[in-house]
Protein backbone atom coordinates (compact mmCIF):
# COMPACT_ATOMS: atom_id res chain seq x y z
CA UNK A 1 0.00 0.00 0.00
CA UNK A 2 1.35 3.55 -0.93
CA UNK A 3 2.46 4.97 1.98
CA UNK A 4 0.29 8.28 1.12
CA UNK A 5 -2.73 6.23 0.83
CA UNK A 6 -2.20 4.21 3.87
CA UNK A 7 -1.89 7.79 5.79
CA UNK A 8 -5.07 8.75 4.18
CA UNK A 9 -7.11 6.22 4.97
CA UNK A 10 -5.87 5.84 8.52
CA UNK A 11 -5.72 9.41 9.26
CA UNK A 12 -8.14 10.34 12.27
CA UNK A 13 -6.21 7.29 14.01
CA UNK A 14 -2.44 7.77 13.23
CA UNK A 15 -3.69 11.79 14.12
CA UNK A 16 -5.15 10.70 17.14
CA UNK A 17 -2.26 8.69 18.26
CA UNK A 18 0.09 11.03 17.08
CA UNK A 19 -1.50 14.21 19.67
CA UNK A 20 -1.63 11.60 22.50
CA UNK A 21 2.30 11.67 21.80
CA UNK A 22 2.94 15.14 21.33
CA UNK A 23 1.12 16.32 24.46
CA UNK A 24 2.59 13.88 26.36
CA UNK A 25 5.54 16.46 26.50
CA UNK A 26 3.80 18.58 29.27
CA UNK A 27 5.50 15.20 31.59
CA UNK A 28 8.32 14.59 29.77
CA UNK A 29 11.66 15.80 31.74
CA UNK A 30 12.83 18.01 28.76
CA UNK A 31 9.77 19.98 28.86
CA UNK A 32 9.66 20.03 33.35
CA UNK A 33 13.45 20.80 33.24
CA UNK A 34 12.72 24.02 31.45
CA UNK A 35 12.03 25.22 34.62
CA UNK A 36 14.97 23.38 36.88
CA UNK A 37 16.78 26.44 37.17
CA UNK A 38 13.44 28.72 38.47
CA UNK A 39 12.21 25.42 40.84
CA UNK A 40 15.69 25.17 42.15
CA UNK A 41 16.04 28.45 43.37
CA UNK A 42 12.85 29.27 44.65
CA UNK A 43 12.58 26.10 47.12
CA UNK A 44 16.07 26.42 47.60
CA UNK A 45 17.49 23.05 45.90
CA UNK A 46 20.87 22.11 44.71
CA UNK A 47 21.30 19.74 41.56
CA UNK A 48 21.34 16.59 44.12
CA UNK A 49 18.48 17.72 46.08
CA UNK A 50 15.79 18.67 42.83
CA UNK A 51 17.15 15.35 40.67
CA UNK A 52 16.28 13.19 44.58
CA UNK A 53 12.97 14.55 44.57
CA UNK A 54 12.63 14.57 40.88
CA UNK A 55 13.87 10.82 40.70
CA UNK A 56 11.10 10.21 44.21
CA UNK A 57 8.26 11.35 42.27
CA UNK A 58 9.53 9.24 39.20
CA UNK A 59 9.46 6.60 41.19
CA UNK A 60 6.14 6.78 42.42
CA UNK A 61 4.78 6.94 39.14
CA UNK A 62 6.78 3.85 38.17
CA UNK A 63 5.07 2.00 41.26
CA UNK A 64 1.82 3.26 39.91
CA UNK A 65 1.68 2.51 36.17
CA UNK A 66 1.60 -1.58 36.29
CA UNK A 67 -1.68 -1.28 38.24
CA UNK A 68 -3.52 1.88 36.22
CA UNK A 69 -1.60 0.84 32.72
CA UNK A 70 -4.23 -2.12 32.36
CA UNK A 71 -6.78 0.12 31.75
CA UNK A 72 -6.09 0.20 28.55
CA UNK A 73 -7.14 -3.63 28.15
CA UNK A 74 -10.15 -3.05 29.42
CA UNK A 75 -11.26 0.49 27.78
CA UNK A 76 -11.35 1.92 24.38
CA UNK A 77 -8.45 5.06 23.51
CA UNK A 78 -10.99 7.44 23.74
CA UNK A 79 -12.18 6.53 27.53
CA UNK A 80 -8.46 6.26 28.73
CA UNK A 81 -8.37 10.08 26.85
CA UNK A 82 -10.95 11.34 28.64
CA UNK A 83 -9.65 10.30 31.99
CA UNK A 84 -5.91 10.68 31.97
CA UNK A 85 -5.60 14.45 30.14
CA UNK A 86 -7.79 16.29 32.83
CA UNK A 87 -5.22 14.64 35.47
CA UNK A 88 -2.35 15.84 33.73
CA UNK A 89 -3.96 19.47 32.89
CA UNK A 90 -4.06 19.30 37.39
CA UNK A 91 -1.06 18.69 37.31
CA UNK A 92 0.22 21.31 35.08
CA UNK A 93 -2.28 23.82 37.29
CA UNK A 94 -0.42 22.14 40.74
CA UNK A 95 3.15 23.29 38.80
CA UNK A 96 1.83 26.53 39.09
CA UNK A 97 0.52 27.16 42.42
CA UNK A 98 3.26 25.11 44.21
CA UNK A 99 4.92 26.51 47.08
CA UNK A 100 5.93 23.59 49.24
CA UNK A 101 8.71 21.23 48.44
CA UNK A 102 5.93 18.21 49.64
CA UNK A 103 3.60 19.27 46.95
CA UNK A 104 6.14 20.15 44.80
CA UNK A 105 6.61 16.03 44.81
CA UNK A 106 3.39 14.90 44.13
CA UNK A 107 2.99 17.85 41.04
CA UNK A 108 5.66 16.17 39.41
CA UNK A 109 4.41 12.44 40.28
CA UNK A 110 0.93 13.29 38.69
CA UNK A 111 2.96 14.95 35.46
CA UNK A 112 5.26 12.02 35.16
CA UNK A 113 2.13 9.26 35.09
CA UNK A 114 -0.33 10.84 32.81
CA UNK A 115 2.39 12.44 30.71
CA UNK A 116 5.48 10.27 30.08
CA UNK A 117 3.58 7.23 31.26
CA UNK A 118 -0.20 7.21 30.53
CA UNK A 119 -0.39 9.64 27.05
CA UNK A 120 2.52 7.73 25.73
CA UNK A 121 1.02 4.00 27.33
CA UNK A 122 -2.41 5.11 25.78
CA UNK A 123 -1.25 5.79 22.02
CA UNK A 124 1.14 2.84 21.82
CA UNK A 125 -0.94 -0.10 23.53
CA UNK A 126 -4.20 1.34 20.93
CA UNK A 127 -1.44 1.85 17.81
CA UNK A 128 -0.25 -1.76 18.57
CA UNK A 129 -3.91 -3.36 18.28
CA UNK A 130 -5.10 -1.05 15.17
CA UNK A 131 -2.48 -1.73 13.03
CA UNK A 132 -0.58 -5.58 12.02
CA UNK A 133 1.21 -5.64 8.62
CA UNK A 134 1.91 -1.98 8.90
CA UNK A 135 2.32 -1.56 12.73
CA UNK A 136 5.72 -0.04 12.11
CA UNK A 137 4.76 2.94 9.43
CA UNK A 138 1.84 3.41 11.67
CA UNK A 139 4.32 3.55 14.74
CA UNK A 140 6.61 5.38 13.30
CA UNK A 141 3.70 8.41 12.77
CA UNK A 142 2.73 8.21 15.96
CA UNK A 143 5.76 8.68 17.70
CA UNK A 144 6.50 11.43 15.65
CA UNK A 145 4.46 13.69 18.10
CA UNK A 146 7.37 13.24 20.66
CA UNK A 147 9.53 14.65 18.28
CA UNK A 148 7.25 17.48 17.58
CA UNK A 149 6.75 18.28 20.94
CA UNK A 150 10.52 17.97 21.46
CA UNK A 151 11.20 20.82 18.76
CA UNK A 152 7.91 23.28 19.46
CA UNK A 153 7.42 22.93 23.02
CA UNK A 154 11.05 23.91 24.66
CA UNK A 155 10.57 27.33 22.33
CA UNK A 156 7.09 28.11 22.99
CA UNK A 157 7.55 27.76 26.81
CA UNK A 158 10.64 29.69 26.89
CA UNK A 159 9.10 32.40 25.22
CA UNK A 160 5.94 32.18 27.66
CA UNK A 161 7.90 32.44 30.90
CA UNK A 162 9.96 35.54 29.61
CA UNK A 163 6.36 37.12 28.89
CA UNK A 164 4.03 35.65 31.64
CA UNK A 165 6.78 33.88 34.27
CA UNK A 166 7.52 30.61 34.01
CA UNK A 167 4.58 29.53 36.75
CA UNK A 168 1.57 31.17 34.22
CA UNK A 169 3.72 29.77 31.65
CA UNK A 170 2.35 25.83 33.10
CA UNK A 171 -1.25 27.73 33.24
CA UNK A 172 -0.98 28.13 29.36
CA UNK A 173 -0.10 24.60 28.58
CA UNK A 174 -3.21 23.00 31.26
CA UNK A 175 -5.43 25.50 29.18
CA UNK A 176 -4.32 23.97 25.65
CA UNK A 177 -4.48 20.43 27.11
CA UNK A 178 -8.26 21.39 28.25
CA UNK A 179 -9.18 23.49 25.07
CA UNK A 180 -6.86 21.42 22.26
CA UNK A 181 -6.07 18.19 23.10
CA UNK A 182 -8.89 16.68 25.24
CA UNK A 183 -11.72 17.49 22.58
CA UNK A 184 -9.12 16.42 19.54
CA UNK A 185 -8.08 13.42 20.40
CA UNK A 186 -11.40 12.15 22.08
CA UNK A 187 -12.94 12.84 18.59
CA UNK A 188 -10.51 11.17 17.00
CA UNK A 189 -9.98 8.09 18.81
CA UNK A 190 -13.93 7.40 19.12
CA UNK A 191 -13.79 5.02 16.74
CA UNK A 192 -11.64 1.53 16.94
CA UNK A 193 -9.98 0.69 14.07
CA UNK A 194 -9.85 -3.08 13.43
CA UNK A 195 -6.75 -4.56 11.66
CA UNK A 196 -8.46 -7.62 9.96
CA UNK A 197 -8.53 -5.73 6.10
CA UNK A 198 -4.36 -5.94 6.91
CA UNK A 199 -2.84 -8.70 4.86
CA UNK A 200 -1.40 -11.74 7.04
CA UNK A 201 2.73 -11.23 7.81
CA UNK A 202 4.04 -13.84 9.93
CA UNK A 203 7.03 -11.35 10.87
CA UNK A 204 4.19 -8.36 12.12
CA UNK A 205 2.35 -11.28 14.10
CA UNK A 206 3.28 -13.24 17.21
CA UNK A 207 3.32 -16.36 16.90
CA UNK A 208 1.03 -16.57 19.93
CA UNK A 209 -0.65 -13.97 22.99
CA UNK A 210 1.28 -13.95 25.93
CA UNK A 211 -0.05 -13.63 29.47
CA UNK A 212 1.91 -10.66 31.31
CA UNK A 213 3.33 -13.56 34.04
CA UNK A 214 4.40 -15.39 30.98
CA UNK A 215 6.11 -12.63 29.96
CA UNK A 216 7.86 -11.51 33.29
CA UNK A 217 9.13 -15.25 33.24
CA UNK A 218 10.62 -15.21 29.61
CA UNK A 219 14.81 -14.51 30.25
CA UNK A 220 14.72 -12.48 26.95
CA UNK A 221 12.31 -10.32 28.11
CA UNK A 222 14.58 -8.45 30.83
CA UNK A 223 17.60 -8.86 28.15
CA UNK A 224 15.88 -6.74 26.11
CA UNK A 225 15.05 -4.28 28.23
CA UNK A 226 18.61 -3.31 29.30
CA UNK A 227 18.69 -2.02 25.63
CA UNK A 228 15.15 -0.68 25.04
CA UNK A 229 15.49 1.24 28.08
CA UNK A 230 18.78 2.93 27.81
CA UNK A 231 17.76 5.90 25.14
CA UNK A 232 14.96 6.97 27.41
CA UNK A 233 17.77 7.01 30.30
CA UNK A 234 20.02 8.45 28.97
CA UNK A 235 18.58 10.96 27.19
CA UNK A 236 16.42 12.00 30.06
CA UNK A 237 19.79 12.28 32.24
CA UNK A 238 21.26 14.60 29.88
CA UNK A 239 18.29 16.56 29.39
CA UNK A 240 18.04 16.69 33.15
CA UNK A 241 21.06 18.87 33.44
CA UNK A 242 21.38 20.35 30.29
CA UNK A 243 21.57 23.37 32.09
CA UNK A 244 24.47 22.59 34.36
CA UNK A 245 26.28 21.22 30.98
CA UNK A 246 25.99 24.37 28.72
CA UNK A 247 27.02 26.44 32.41
CA UNK A 248 30.03 23.74 32.48
CA UNK A 249 31.12 24.17 29.03
CA UNK A 250 30.88 27.73 28.91
CA UNK A 251 28.11 27.53 25.68
CA UNK A 252 25.37 29.49 24.68
CA UNK A 253 22.02 28.46 26.38
CA UNK A 254 20.00 29.86 23.26
CA UNK A 255 22.35 28.15 21.30
CA UNK A 256 22.11 25.10 22.72
CA UNK A 257 18.09 25.35 22.78
CA UNK A 258 18.51 25.58 18.84
CA UNK A 259 20.47 22.52 18.54
CA UNK A 260 16.93 20.20 20.01
CA UNK A 261 15.67 21.29 16.41
CA UNK A 262 18.58 18.75 15.00
CA UNK A 263 17.48 16.19 17.16
CA UNK A 264 14.29 16.90 15.84
CA UNK A 265 14.74 16.57 12.44
CA UNK A 266 16.90 13.55 12.46
CA UNK A 267 14.61 11.78 14.82
CA UNK A 268 12.04 12.49 12.29
CA UNK A 269 13.70 10.89 9.25
CA UNK A 270 14.70 7.70 11.11
CA UNK A 271 11.77 7.34 12.91
CA UNK A 272 10.22 6.81 9.54
CA UNK A 273 13.03 4.52 8.03
CA UNK A 274 12.62 2.59 10.72
CA UNK A 275 8.99 2.26 10.49
CA UNK A 276 9.73 1.20 6.52
CA UNK A 277 12.22 -1.29 7.78
CA UNK A 278 10.12 -3.04 10.23
CA UNK A 279 7.46 -3.32 8.30
CA UNK A 280 9.76 -5.11 5.88
CA UNK A 281 12.43 -6.69 7.71
CA UNK A 282 10.88 -6.81 11.12
CA UNK A 283 11.24 -5.04 14.48
CA UNK A 284 13.23 -7.78 15.85
CA UNK A 285 15.89 -7.85 12.72
CA UNK A 286 16.62 -4.15 13.87
CA UNK A 287 17.59 -4.71 17.41
CA UNK A 288 21.64 -4.95 16.94
CA UNK A 289 22.06 -1.45 15.47
CA UNK A 290 19.52 0.82 16.96
CA UNK A 291 22.08 1.61 20.03
CA UNK A 292 25.01 2.37 17.79
CA UNK A 293 24.45 5.67 17.10
CA UNK A 294 23.13 6.86 21.08
CA UNK A 295 26.84 5.50 21.96
CA UNK A 296 28.74 7.70 19.49
CA UNK A 297 26.84 10.60 20.94
CA UNK A 298 27.71 10.28 24.23
CA UNK A 299 31.13 9.73 23.35
CA UNK A 300 30.55 13.25 21.19
CA UNK A 301 29.62 15.16 23.82
CA UNK A 302 31.56 13.76 26.74
CA UNK A 303 34.77 14.51 24.99
CA UNK A 304 34.57 17.19 23.15
CA UNK A 305 34.10 20.69 24.50
CA UNK A 306 33.11 22.89 21.59
CA UNK A 307 29.70 23.98 21.11
CA UNK A 308 29.44 22.25 17.87
CA UNK A 309 29.60 19.14 19.33
CA UNK A 310 26.01 19.63 20.49
CA UNK A 311 24.46 19.64 17.60
CA UNK A 312 26.57 16.47 16.75
CA UNK A 313 25.66 14.82 19.71
CA UNK A 314 21.70 15.56 18.99
CA UNK A 315 21.99 14.17 15.61
CA UNK A 316 23.49 11.12 17.03
CA UNK A 317 20.68 10.97 19.70
CA UNK A 318 18.06 11.79 17.07
CA UNK A 319 19.39 8.85 14.67
CA UNK A 320 19.27 6.28 17.78
CA UNK A 321 15.68 8.02 19.11
CA UNK A 322 14.56 7.74 15.92
CA UNK A 323 14.65 3.44 15.55
CA UNK A 324 14.28 2.95 19.12
CA UNK A 325 10.70 5.00 19.16
CA UNK A 326 9.84 2.97 16.43
CA UNK A 327 11.00 -0.31 17.87
CA UNK A 328 9.21 0.39 21.44
CA UNK A 329 6.01 0.35 19.62
CA UNK A 330 6.45 -2.53 17.12
CA UNK A 331 8.95 -4.79 19.40
CA UNK A 332 6.52 -5.99 22.08
CA UNK A 333 3.13 -6.97 20.43
CA UNK A 334 5.64 -8.63 17.26
CA UNK A 335 7.31 -10.75 20.13
CA UNK A 336 4.15 -11.56 22.51
CA UNK A 337 1.17 -10.97 20.35
CA UNK A 338 -1.59 -8.21 21.52
CA UNK A 339 -3.88 -9.70 23.89
CA UNK A 340 -2.49 -8.58 27.10
CA UNK A 341 -0.43 -5.98 25.21
CA UNK A 342 -1.87 -3.07 27.61
CA UNK A 343 -0.56 -5.10 30.53
CA UNK A 344 2.68 -6.03 29.44
CA UNK A 345 3.58 -2.71 28.20
CA UNK A 346 2.31 -1.13 31.96
CA UNK A 347 5.39 -2.88 32.70
CA UNK A 348 7.68 -1.90 30.38
CA UNK A 349 6.51 1.64 30.34
CA UNK A 350 6.88 1.35 34.53
CA UNK A 351 10.71 -0.07 33.59
CA UNK A 352 11.35 2.78 31.40
CA UNK A 353 10.00 5.65 34.19
CA UNK A 354 12.14 4.03 36.99
CA UNK A 355 14.96 4.45 34.31
CA UNK A 356 14.37 7.96 33.94
CA UNK A 357 13.65 8.40 37.41
CA UNK A 358 17.26 6.85 38.34
CA UNK A 359 19.06 8.38 36.28
CA UNK A 360 18.69 12.32 37.40
CA UNK A 361 19.01 11.95 41.34
CA UNK A 362 22.27 9.36 40.23
CA UNK A 363 23.87 11.72 38.43
CA UNK A 364 22.86 14.75 40.25
CA UNK A 365 24.14 13.08 43.47
CA UNK A 366 27.47 12.29 41.71
CA UNK A 367 28.04 16.16 40.35
CA UNK A 368 27.42 16.97 44.06
CA UNK A 369 30.34 14.66 45.38
CA UNK A 370 32.83 15.84 42.75
CA UNK A 371 32.48 13.11 39.76
CA UNK A 372 32.54 14.92 36.36
CA UNK A 373 29.71 15.04 34.55
CA UNK A 374 31.17 14.53 31.21
CA UNK A 375 32.78 11.30 32.41
CA UNK A 376 29.66 9.71 32.90
CA UNK A 377 28.43 10.52 29.80
CA UNK A 378 31.40 8.62 28.47
CA UNK A 379 30.64 6.08 30.52
CA UNK A 380 26.76 5.93 29.55
CA UNK A 381 28.59 5.42 25.59
CA UNK A 382 30.60 3.05 26.33
CA UNK A 383 27.65 0.91 27.88
CA UNK A 384 25.80 1.22 24.91
CA UNK A 385 28.23 -0.20 22.92
CA UNK A 386 28.81 -3.43 25.41
CA UNK A 387 24.64 -3.50 25.07
CA UNK A 388 24.26 -3.53 21.24
CA UNK A 389 26.84 -6.72 21.46
CA UNK A 390 23.96 -8.23 24.07
CA UNK A 391 20.92 -6.94 21.45
CA UNK A 392 22.34 -8.86 18.53
CA UNK A 393 22.70 -12.18 19.96
CA UNK A 394 19.14 -11.91 21.73
CA UNK A 395 18.20 -10.61 18.17
CA UNK A 396 19.14 -14.51 17.00
CA UNK A 397 17.61 -16.03 19.54
CA UNK A 398 14.30 -14.62 19.01
CA UNK A 399 14.30 -15.11 15.40
CA UNK A 400 15.60 -18.74 16.34
CA UNK A 401 12.53 -19.05 18.63
CA UNK A 402 9.91 -17.57 16.27
CA UNK A 403 10.81 -20.06 13.46
CA UNK A 404 11.19 -23.14 15.46
CA UNK A 405 7.28 -22.03 16.56
CA UNK A 406 5.91 -21.56 13.42
CA UNK A 407 7.66 -24.76 12.01
CA UNK A 408 6.50 -26.73 14.88
CA UNK A 409 2.81 -25.46 14.03
CA UNK A 410 3.72 -26.06 10.44
CA UNK A 411 4.39 -29.99 11.29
Amino acid sequence: MPFVRFVANNARWIAGGFLLTFFSAFGQTFFISLSAGDIRAEYGLSHGQFGGLYMLATLASALTLPWLGRIVDRYGAARVTMIIVPLLALGAVGMAFSVHIATLVVVIYVLRLFGQGMMTQNALTATGRWFAANRGRAVSLVTLGHNAGEALFPFAFVAVAAALGWRNAWLAGAAILILVALPLISILTAREREPLSDPPDTRAVAPRDWSRAEVMRDPLFWVLLTGVLAPAFIGTTIFFHQVYLVELRGWSLPVFASSFAVMSVTTICFVLIAGALIDRFSATALLPIFLVPLSLACLALGLLEAQWSAFLFMALLGVSYGFSSTLFGALWPEIYGTRELGAIRAVIVAMMVFGTAVGPGLTGALIDIGVAYPAQIVVMGFYCAVVAVIMTMASRRLLKRREAHLLANAG
